[in-house]
């Protein structure tokens, strides 16, 4: 990460220094490293608006996420799904709480609650750094769980849905095929490739400074859960509950649109009902873990800062233009117009300027949410995961430093869900 963050700014600041050279003042208009010094302050104020924004939802979910462990809803899930999981990650307990906790965090991404999915997925981390032997070194389950996360199969894309109806869509639910297809590759290309590369990373030698590293949430327990272990559940129950979760891609298709307003309040009320029947104190327990919220929003400032002005400042460079002016004639050959090739490029860098070229391209009269490239920037804002966010905020949620095989393994993933979306837009739209 360090080689790419400080690539990333040279980068920008080589751009800007170009277009500097060559630029002729304007009254009133600011210069390209004018333009750079008011991203990089902008992009800054605005890492920090995210943490904060984020408490909320931090709270609501870590204290949602403390009564399902408190109930042991994670320990039950983990049993369920067991026979899949296991073979994904050999190296975590069968019934430890990070499996269940990574389950949450997959099914929320899959129903399109990327605010719910966040809670959750540092939770799992956090579980998974109770088993880290090499404190500040990833893990391999840990590049494999963020390599999924970036690319998860999504079920129900429901902001890009409600976006796409906003934008006078005739068929706004048309991408949940396009979108499924393309998060199935991407999700096997992640966990072919985090298997592959994990070769190609040895975890090395031990770290001293990172050995000092302040885990509170080791000190919390570490087998938390794992007292459960047992056989667990017979195969038919696991497979029946496998089953259910391949039915729900059907379903959701045909009734997604409907469902999707119930989901976070039926999370709410099913997690506290569970909490209750397992004799939970449920407020006691939920205020406990929404503590946790406060803390982890700022534990991850400093890793959003350094990432999202890097982006701020590649993209206010002109660096982002130049390559997309040098690959949109060669992209367009393959189906990537040059039109959405932007989106390609910022998603896995920046989610609000993906979000941002997305509408801006919808919402343009002569391209609007139904054309060929309607479907796919839509499809691509639906299909992936904003990558250096993810890795931002998860590891800097347990102050993983040495990511190992995390990113590459992510970016494979990004680069086949782009591919899938262009081949199955194409197939379909084009």
């Amino acid at each position: 990460m360090n080689r790419i963050f400080l690539g990333i700014v040279l980068i920008a600041f080589g751009a800007a220094a170009w277009r500097q050279a060559g630029h002729v003042a304007t009254e009133g208009a600011k210069s390209p490293m004018e333009e750079l010094s008011a991203a990089m302050i902008a992009s800054a104020g605005g890492a920090v608006e995210l943490a904060i924004g984020l408490v909320g939802v931090m709270t609501l979910f870590l204290g949602l996420m403390k009564v399902a462990e408190a109930g042991g809803m994670l320990v039950i899930i983990a049993r369920l799904i067991r026979p899949l999981m296991t073979r994904l990650f050999p190296d975590v307990p069968a019934d430890h709480p990070a499996m269940g906790a990574m389950i949450l965090n997959m099914s929320a991404n899959a129903l399109g609650l990327g605010n719910a999915a966040t809670p959750f997925g540092i939770r799992a981390m956090q579980e998974l750094d109770k088993l880290n032997a090499r404190p500040g070194t990833a893990t391999n389950a840990m590049a494999l769980f963020l390599a999924i996360n970036t690319s998860g199969i999504t079920l129900l894309p429901t902001g890009v849905i409600a976006i796409r109806a906003a934008a006078g869509s005739a068929d706004p639910a048309a991408i949940l095929p396009t979108t499924l297809f393309a998060t199935v590759c991407s999700t096997i290309a992640a966990i072919v490739a985090a298997k592959l590369y994990q070769r190609f990373a040895p975890v090395g030698p031990a770290d001293p400074a990172a050995a000092a590293i302040d885990r509170p949430w080791v000190r919390e327990g570490s087998g938390t859960g794992v007292e459960a272990a047992d056989r667990g559940y017979p195969l038919w129950v696991s497979m029946l509950a496998l089953g259910a979760i391949v039915a729900m891609i059907p379903a959701t298709i045909v009734w997604g649109r409907a469902v999707s307003p119930w989901i976070l309040p039926g999370l709410m009320v099913g997690f506290l009902l569970f909490g209750a029947l397992r004799r939970v104190a449920v407020y006691e327990v939920f205020v406990d873990g929404a503590k946790e919220g406060f803390q982890v929003a700022l534990r991850i400032i400093p890793y959003l800062v350094a990432i999202l002005v890097a982006v701020g400042m590649f993209r206010a460079s002109g660096a982002l233009d130049a390559m997309v002016s040098v690959l949109g004639g060669l992209t367009s050959r393959f189906g990537l117009p040059a039109e959405a090739l932007p989106m390609a490029l910022l998603r896995p860098l920046s989610g609000s300027g993906a979000y941002g070229v997305m509408a801006s391209i919808i919402q343009d009269p002569a391209t609007g949410p139904d054309s060929y490239v309607g479907y796919l920037v839509t499809t691509l804002q639906g299909s992936t995961e904003t990558t250096f966010y993810v890795l931002a905020v998860y590891f800097g949620a347990v102050q993983v430093r040495r990511m190992r095989h995390a990113l590459a393994a992510a970016l494979t993933a990004d680069v086949v869900a782009v591919i899938a979306a262009v081949a199955i837009c194409s197939w379909l739209f084009g």
